[in-house]
Formats: structure tokens, sequence, C-alpha cells
């Protein structure tokens, strides 16, 4: 039992990473419209060191909020927590901060911390990524609005992707591809010191949010077309789509379905695509016709790596060789296959042809 409590305390502990300030700033200046009136609640935090309830408490005035809460998270067994909260002092322009004991160590999933949860607006946190599916999964729950950080990669979860194609969640404004260094406490690895000196780890992060914001509603700028151009966006060996290999490259004239990059998110824009499915996913909205149990994976120089092709099921497979990496041949070598990391299927909700972009 002893030793089970501890394993449990070393993987919390293994999610203690701070946000830095200047990483808070420029994602929460999207949102201000949204803050005002509201009481924003800061939880799986440590108000001692959080960066979140610096520039909340801080800015609390100027956002105009009408509450703010921190509860913290204790780590070693046995011990209570605390709850901040930041209100006004009536008659002046001046704050006071409310420290109070919890009855137990500030688990988001305790009643007393989902009282607080009821009460407040907005959820804005890191949350503890061991358990993010779970922590997400009570904020849809008690349908409450929020701004969170996440694995970008979470996308491909089977409790995430439906509210991101049912249009329940997105991906918030810092783009995909700039992932978050997290400040680490001293016994962590870590893999540089910032500009002011902080232990700094790499984390593929970004937000993720159910509050609009005005990206959602640009168009993506696209330059290419299908026509003409087949052959550079070959038809998948398994699903009834074409593949785009980089979103910047999805053809403006194809009415059909289309399999992008999972950083497609970043750019998408709900009145100009619809999302339909996902592959390695078989069952969210687009199946596979097709799957490779009597395949086996070979190396580039056609030695078999002893694996099957089975692990391939689901995943997005064009037919031919890659230009790097492994394969997969049937038994008698009449069909060559490779596989694609996730795809997102997706079709234009208004093409354009050519002739139509050229006033023909």
């Amino acid at each position: 039992m002893a030793k089970n409590v501890l394993s449990k305390a070393k993987i919390a502990k293994q999610d203690e990473y701070y946000t830095r300030l200047a990483d808070i700033e420029q994602e929460m200046v999207y949102y201000r419209d949204h803050f005002f009136g509201k009481t924003i609640f800061l939880n799986c935090d440590d108000p001692e060191y959080s960066n979140f309830w610096q520039y909340f408490s801080l800015n609390y005035d100027f956002l105009g909020l009408k509450g703010l809460i921190s509860t913290h998270y204790e780590y070693e067994e046995g011990k209570s927590s605390y709850m901040l909260r930041y209100e006004s002092i009536s008659g002046n322009n001046k704050h006071k901060t409310i420290k109070k004991e919890l009855k137990g160590n500030g688990d988001f999933r305790s009643d007393e911390c989902i009282e607080l949860l009821k009460e407040s607006d907005i959820v804005i946190t890191n949350p503890p990524f061991s358990i993010w599916r779970e922590y997400l999964a009570q904020l849809v729950k008690y349908d409450k609005k929020f701004i969170i950080i996440g694995n970008k990669n979470a996308v491909t979860y089977k409790e995430v992707f439906p509210l991101l194609q049912d249009d329940k969640m997105w991906i918030g404004q810092r783009p995909m591809n700039r992932d978050f260094w997290f400040i680490v406490p001293e016994e962590y690895e870590h893999e540089k010191l910032d500009e002011y000196g902080n232990r700094v780890k790499h984390i593929m992060g970004c937000w993720y949010t159910n509050l609009d914001i005005p990206k959602r509603h640009e168009d993506l700028v696209l330059t290419e077309f299908y026509e003409g151009n087949e052959d550079y966006y070959p038809k998948y060996d398994n699903y009834e789509a074409i593949n785009v290999n980089i979103v910047k490259e999805i053809p403006m004239d194809y009415p059909g379905i289309m399999g992008v990059p999972i950083t497609f998110l970043n750019n998408y824009n709900p009145d100009q695509f619809e999302i339909l499915g996902l592959s390695q996913k078989v069952g969210y909205g687009l199946e596979s016709n097709k799957f490779y149990e009597e395949y086996i994976e070979v190396k580039k120089d056609g030695t078999p790596t002893g694996s099957s092709g089975k692990k391939t099921n689901g995943n997005p497979v064009l037919a031919g060789r890659p230009a790097k990496g492994n394969y997969y041949v049937n038994e008698n070598n009449s069909h060559e296959v490779y596989s694609l990391y996730a795809r997102i299927f997706i079709r234009h909700k208004r093409p354009v042809s050519r002739k139509e972009m050229l006033g023909f």
C-alpha cells in the first residue's frame, strides 16, 4: 500500500511544470472581452509559483474581473492544501487576498474543488498531463468555459477528437508548431536555462479552448489547385480521399475528401471546412476500407523486419515505396504500400475552381 501511494505521488510530482509568464501574456490578450465580469478559476495551480496567479491578480481591474480563485495541489500524502481568493475591497480601488485551508489536498476531483468549479465562469490552467483526459472530461461534464494547455498529440485521443470535430473545442491562438518551454523544479531533468535563468524543459504542447477567438473566423489562404496536379495529391490505398502533405498546399478546387496533417487544426475555420473524421481511429467518421494483416514490413533494401502490416491498420496508406523508411508488401510481392502519420479528413464548404478564380 505504501509503495502504491509513493508511486502515485511520484507520478503527480512529474506533472509539476510551470508556465512562463510571457507565454500566458501572449495568449490571454486574445480573450480580454471574455474575461469582463467573470470569475476565473486557476485549479491544479500553485499560487506561490504560479504565473497564472501573477498575471490575473496584477491585471484584475484592467480585465474587469468579478473574482479570482486558485487552488494548490499538495503532493505530500496526508497533508491538506489551501485556496486563494482575490477580491476587491468595497469602497476603494484596493484588493485583498484571502487564504483558506482546504479539507483535502486540492485534487480537482474532490468535492470542495468541484464546488469552486461550479462557482467559476472560466477555468484557466496548465493541468497535469498524466490525467489530462480526465481533467478535460470534468470541464465538459460541468459545461465550463476554459483555456488550458495540453499535449498537441491529444487531438488524436478518442476523448478529444470528437470535441474538435463537433466544434466544442479548438486550438488556441498560439500556433501548434510553437512548442512550450516549461519551468521545472531543480530536481527535474531540464534542457536549458531561459533568458531569466529558469530551468526549462521542452514539451510538445498547445492551448485548447472553447472561447471564441478571431483566428477561428479567418480563412486559410490557399494558392494550389488539384486540377492539373493530380499526381501530387495521390489517393489513399485504404480511404476514399486524397493525401495532402502540407496544410498550405490544400487545393482550393478539390470538392472531395482530403487527408491533411493534424496541424490543420491550427488554421481550422468551421465556415471554410468541414471535419469528417480521423485516420488511425477507425470509426471517427470515415472508416478504412482495407486492412493489411497479410502484409509484411520490409526495410529499404527489401529485408523483412519480422513485423506484419497489421500495425498499420487504420493509418492513412499510400501505394508504392516511400522516399525513406520501411514499407509493406503482400505475400506474392505484387503490392507495395507505406503508411503515414495520422491525417484529419476534411472537405471544402466552398471550393473554388481555377476558372472561377481567374474569372472565366
